[in-house]
C-alpha cells in the first residue's frame, strides 16, 4: 500500500488530528513517516511585510520558531514510536509552505502526503486553506486532506 507517508503539520488543533490519523494509517500500512514542519523566515525589512527590527531580535524570534517547530516534530516522532511507526522529523525553512511540502515529498520519495484542510469556522470552512489547495493542485504525489 504505502511505504513512506509525509505528514505536514502547522501545530494547529486540526493539524494535530491529521497527524494522529496519518500515524494510524502508517501503522496499518507498515509505512515509515516523514514529519514535516515548515518554518517561515522572519521578514527582514518593512518591504517584506514586517516592521524594521534589529538583527538580534530577528535571530531570537527565528530561534523561538525553530525551537517550537523542533519540539512539535519530536512529539510526532514519540507518538509514532508509541504506535510502532518509524518517524523521521524534518524541519524546512521556507516562505513557500506548499512548495516546501511538495519538494520534501519528492526528496524523500513519499507515496502519500497527509495534511489538514484548514482551521477556519463558519462560512469560510467551505474553502480549503490556500496552502492545502496549492499542494492538492501541484503535487504529483497523492494527498490525503483531513478535516
Amino acid at each position: 500500500m504505502y511505504q513512506c507517508i509525509l505528514i505536514a503539520t502547522d501545530g494547529s488543533e486540526l493539524s494535530e488530528k491529521a497527524v494522529q490519523s496519518g500515524l494510524s494509517l502508517a501503522a496499518l500500512a507498515g509505512a515509515s513517516v516523514i514529519a514535516l514542519k515548515v518554518v517561515p523566515r522572519y521578514p527582514r525589512s518593512y518591504f517584506e511585510g514586517g516592521l524594521p527590527v534589529d538583527a538580534q531580535d530577528i535571530e531570537r524570534i527565528e530561534k523561538q520558531w525553530d525551537d517550537a517547530a523542533h519540539s512539535l516534530i519530536e512529539k510526532i516522532k514519540a507518538d509514532g514510536a508509541a504506535q510502532g511507526v518509524t518517524v523521521q522529523p524534518v524541519l524546512a525553512k521556507s516562505d513557500l509552505v506548499a512548495e516546501a511540502i511538495i519538494a520534501a515529498a519528492k526528496k524523500h520519495e513519499c507515496d502519500l502526503i497527509v495534511m489538514a484542510s484548514h482551521g477556519r469556522k463558519g462560512i469560510q470552512r467551505l474553502l480549503l486553506g490556500s496552502e492545502t489547495q496549492h499542494v492538492l493542485t501541484h503535487s504529483h504525489v497523492p494527498v490525503l486532506v483531513l478535516r
